[in-house]
């Protein structure tokens, strides 16, 4: 057996990922490649753990190749050539004799941080070695989730015949009017990073009627807590010839089949978190603005119709409301300029949030769709109807109908894997104090 840089070795890389080998492999011969996770030396062997994306395997290196195991740090990544053999280990089912062993890439020692765990790290050591972290089965168990998440996103979302789009991310007018804006020279103008793609999926509908976009926006908030990000992801939905509560059932029928996939796709994952996921019974429970009120006053909490729910309000409802709920009916004021009034009540607004406890997942309504009704709310809430021109025009050519919402994706993911800090569950995060790596 020989330990070698990396060559003109014909044989490709691998052949087999390691989840990939069983036991009724026995004998034969196979390539995969991986990082080293431990080694330890028992008499003529040395037995090595070695780790891909996919799983582990033990692998026997005989005595007289040891010498060149000194070349070989933990978490260095190496190519073995090898036979599938029985093994003793309890831990294993199979083990790979090596015939020979590549060095691909060295790691250089001390690591910034302990990626199998064994030493804890604060969060902050483990973002500014983030990529080192996702070697930590715990970290890469929550980025498998987000992964089967997304996919049983759009899975939902292309069976109810929504229609992807990218919206533009550098814009020339506050999307919804708010002050929590990056701005930025662009070109000699002023720009701004947008918060939401409001204003372009309203538009969308004219002509692809349902629409979606999964994509990370920007918020210039100086927060700091653990569910607040300058950077975060948004699932957006917008659909023609629907009201508040047709968008309400298929944000429902979502959460239920994420929850669905995630619980039989990531089996590893929960046991490497150590959770289980538990899909929520539909229908969610609903609850208007004014009976949050009747419940907060149950606890000494009187508030003032009209008033804003705080995040101390929020956590008194979350106490009382377990699991996921919406609060519909919310007064008009509260809400953006593009948020349509309820015909009986016109100080109320066709309106929802998704709450699960305490915390805000989603925000959705039917929409105004006359531009005329548009300019005076957009008056009433102190906003000039010049700087969304663009946006009106589109409302004189025929829009119809329309209602929608915007999910924070990093937010269920905290939920789904039972992690508060939601760090944890965005590779990058970007806040008032971090801005990198």
């Amino acid at each position: 057996m020989s330990l070698k840089k990396r060559g003109s070795d014909s044989l490709q890389f691998k052949t087999h990922d390691i989840e990939e080998l069983t036991p009724a492999m026995v004998g034969k011969e196979i390539a995969c490649c991986g990082w080293i996770e431990d080694m330890r030396k028992l008499g003529k062997m040395t037995f090595l753990t070695v780790r891909d994306v996919t799983g582990i395997a033990q692998v026997i290196v005989k005595e007289e190749a040891q010498k060149y195991l000194e070349e070989l740090p933990r978490q260095s990544v190496i190519r073995i050539k090898g036979k599938v053999q029985e093994t003793k280990a309890k831990d294993f089912s199979f083990e790979i004799n090596a015939q020979s062993i590549e060095l691909l890439a060295k790691a250089v020692h001390p690591l910034p941080i302990d990626p199998i765990g064994r030493l804890e790290s604060n969060i902050d050591n483990r973002l500014n070695a983030r990529a080192l972290d996702l070697r930590n089965q715990k970290t890469a168990a929550i980025f498998k989730i987000r992964h089967h998440v997304l996919a049983s996103i759009r899975k939902t979302l292309g069976e109810k015949k929504f229609i992807e789009i990218t919206t533009p991310k550098i814009i020339g007018s506050a999307s919804e009017g708010g002050a929590n804006l990056f701005s930025l020279e662009y070109f000699g103008k002023q720009a701004y990073l947008a918060q939401s793609p409001q204003l372009y999926k309203e538009q969308m509908t004219i002509g692809l009627e349902r629409v979606f976009e999964i994509s990370t926006f920007y918020r210039a908030e100086k927060s700091h807590t653990v569910r607040h990000l300058s950077e975060f992801t948004s699932v957006d939905i917008e659909a023609a010839f629907m009201d508040y509560t047709d968008v309400m059932n298929v944000l429902e029928s979502l959460i239920v089949n994420v929850y669905n996939d995630t619980a039989n796709n990531c089996k590893k994952e929960q046991e490497e978190l150590e959770i289980e996921i538990k899909p929520p019974s539909a229908p969610f429970e609903r609850i208007t603005y004014a009976q949050a009120l009747e419940l907060l006053k149950k606890h000494d909490i009187k508030l003032n119709f009209g008033d804003d729910l705080q995040d101390a309000h929020l956590r008194v409802l979350g106490k009382e409301l377990a699991g996921f709920y919406f609060i519909v009916d919310w007064p008009l004021k509260l809400k953006p300029f593009y948020i349509h009034e309820k015909d009986d009540e016109p100080d109320l607004s066709k309106s929802f949030d998704l709450q699960f406890g305490y915390l805000e997942l989603s925000s959705g309504g039917t929409r105004l769709h006359s531009p005329e009704k548009i300019k005076s709310r957009l008056k009433e809430q102190g906003l000039d109807p010049s700087k969304f021109a663009d946006h009106l025009r589109a409302f004189e050519w025929g829009m119809p109908p329309h209602a929608g919402w915007g999910l924070g994706l990093d937010r269920l993911m905290s939920v789904i894997t039972k992690i508060d800090n939601i760090r944890e569950v965005v590779l990058y995060p970007r806040d008032s104090e971090r801005l990198s790596p």
